[in-house]
């Protein structure tokens, strides 16, 4: 519930507040406006941020000898399917003989460079601005993006580095998307823009994992990583020309808008300096249940992010042109669901007056719940192709719903210090990204139905803890240690 949810005569206070909020400058129209250019671009730059991340899972597939390293022909549980007829798939790049333990490390080292760059990204992007945080950072993954073909030929061990590398860039994207938001995203707009922004990361899985397939099918996979990072450099010379920092240095910016930003946000924000209340941070309760349900919603999110195009390969038997496409299903729905949610959940606090924190715990509910029951589901539907795929479409899709719950929370309870606080509960987000693929790998090495099983209820288990502690200890208004004057915003 919410911190002063015992006081009575707390929602009384909300709505006057709500109302002088909006009251006090007219809302600048969203059409051809900065905030939502802004979003449009964030939108860019993290399809091209998740297609450099999730574009292995597929290639890992076609990087792979036919035989295992012990010399075993490699097949599927199902009926491999070989109709309709195909041109010749092309094999003209190497292959190695990595086992699934080594398969396992490589795809989750990424996450060993991106837990390191996290709370130092929030940190420097509330201290010297976000833009160019952001930028070079996903500038960095893009060049060692375009360094993975040399690496695998190198080594195992050069590809986990440059993996690595690639999660240190990419790191500081979160954080620093998130504090410059803290400048930017009107309060009762949140939802709306953030949700914008960080659908390009499902749009980047969408179209990363199907595209992938078909170049790895009619090229080779090394193209994969070329064509991926020609479209972020292209990413990078947009952002770098176009974003400010804040309204108030953008070039472009009408008065009007910049007037309802500032002015909307100019009792949440807490002054600008160096000083960061890291004790009062740290031992936030709403802090900490946003971090619980962070990690448990990523375990489930991670494990099909990284291993479904295996699942699909392995368990499924669907060919590598096949996998892509199929891979992209539960992305392509979790992405609707997202935008529609954040639609949904800034109207329900505009217009029908549902607390903050009772729309934040409701989409928070059905998107880590929902996502369990059917990630257990496609477990046992043994080799029923349309059943698996349907369930696990169902299950990413409602994952969708978080995005406009705990997802944005940060900016409820301190909009100042969001990136610092997303940084934080991302750090403990990744951790299932770490370690998560190393498990399932570890426990599926005969690829057994039954196996997989077991990843998908250790999935589920978690995040449906995860979702009883946010509901129990998340809030939705601004801290004390947030502020100078602890107020509420429409909770």
């Amino acid at each position: 519930m919410d911190q002063y949810d015992s006081e009575t005569d707390t929602d009384e206070q909300d709505q006057p507040l709500l109302n002088r909020q909006t009251d006090e400058v007219e809302r600048a129209p969203a059409c051809c406006s900065s905030r939502y250019a802004l979003s449009l671009l964030s939108c860019y730059g993290f399809f091209v941020a998740y297609a450099l991340r999730v574009n292995l899972s597929v290639a890992m597939v076609d990087m792979l000898n036919n035989t295992d390293a012990s010399g075993n022909t490699s097949t599927s549980v199902c009926p491999a399917h070989f109709n309709p007829p195909r041109p010749k798939h092309n094999r003209t790049a190497s292959v190695y003989d990595w086992d699934s333990e080594t398969q396992g490390w490589i795809l989750g080292s990424f996450f060993y460079g991106y837990i390191l760059t996290q709370i130092p990204g929030g940190y420097l992007a509330r201290k010297y601005g976000a833009k160019w945080l952001l930028g070079l950072g996903i500038l960095g993954t893009v060049v060692f993006t375009l360094l993975t073909p040399v690496a695998a030929d190198l080594g195992a061990g050069y590809l986990i580095a440059v993996r690595v590398l690639e999660g240190i860039g990419e790191g500081v994207t979160f954080p620093a998307m998130h504090a410059m938001w803290a400048s930017w995203a009107p309060p009762l707009e949140r939802s709306r823009l953030l949700t914008i922004a960080y659908t390009g990361a499902q749009l980047g899985t969408v179209v990363a994992l199907p595209l992938s397939g078909q170049i790895c099918f009619y090229l080779d996979w090394t193209w994969v990583f070329y064509i991926f990072g020609i479209v972020g450099i292209v990413w990078f010379i947009l952002w770098a020309l176009l974003v400010s920092n804040t309204p108030n240095t953008h070039p472009r910016i009408s008065e009007q808008e910049r007037l309802y930003i500032t002015t909307t946000l100019k009792n949440e924000l807490s002054p600008s300096g160096d000083h960061v209340p890291w004790r009062s941070i740290l031992t936030s309760m709403p802090l900490w249940a946003i971090v619980v349900a962070h990690f448990s919603y990523n375990w489930t999110f991670y494990t099909l992010l990284t291993l479904l195009p295996t699942y699909m390969s392995n368990v499924l038997g669907f060919s590598i042109k096949e996998n892509g496409a199929l891979s992209a299903l539960p992305y392509i729905g979790c992405g609707l669901l997202s935008v529609m949610g954040g639609q949904l959940a800034d109207y329900l606090r505009e217009n029908c007056f549902y607390r903050t924190v009772v729309v934040r715990k409701v989409f928070s509910l059905i998107g880590m719940i929902g996502p369990a029951v059917f990630i257990v589901a496609a477990g046992y539907t043994g080799c029923n192709y349309t059943l698996a795929v349907a369930f696990l479409t169902i299950s990413s899709s409602l994952g969708g719903m978080v995005a406009s719950g705990f997802n944005i929370n940060h900016l409820d309870i301190a909009p100042s210090y969001a990136g610092i606080l997303l940084g934080i509960t991302n750090s403990f987000a990744t951790i299932p990204g770490m370690v998560g693929p190393v498990i399932a790998r570890a426990l599926t090495k005969n690829n057994f139905i039954e196996e997989w099983q077991s990843v998908f209820y250790i999935s589920a288990g978690i995040n449906l803890f995860g979702a009883v502690f946010y509901t129990v200890f998340g809030q939705g208004v601004v801290q004390p240690w947030a502020v100078q004057n602890p107020h509420t915003h429409g909770n």
